[in-house]
């Protein structure tokens, strides 16, 4: 897991440290890594989970999944 800030709509904050942990709107979130490119962070709290992809340029993508069926694509800091 690489280290990344991003904003997802709705106001959700989510900051990585380089290997974990992962934080949602400053919680920990419970991650789990599904291969060396995906891993997913859920935030029990406001029942968000957090996917992270890492592309084969090394760049990352990440979207998140809400309540109610809320979705959609973050916006990485530079």
């Amino acid at each position: 897991m690489s280290m990344f800030n991003a904003t997802c709509p709705g106001g959700i904050d989510v900051h990585a440290d380089d290997g974990g942990p992962v934080f949602v709107n400053g919680n920990e979130a419970a991650y789990k890594s599904f291969s060396e490119s995906y891993y997913e962070a859920r935030d029990d709290a406001s029942g968000v989970t957090i996917s992270v992809t890492t592309n084969t340029d090394g760049s990352l993508s990440v979207s998140y999944t809400g309540k109610g069926g809320a979705n959609g694509t973050c916006t990485l800091a530079s």
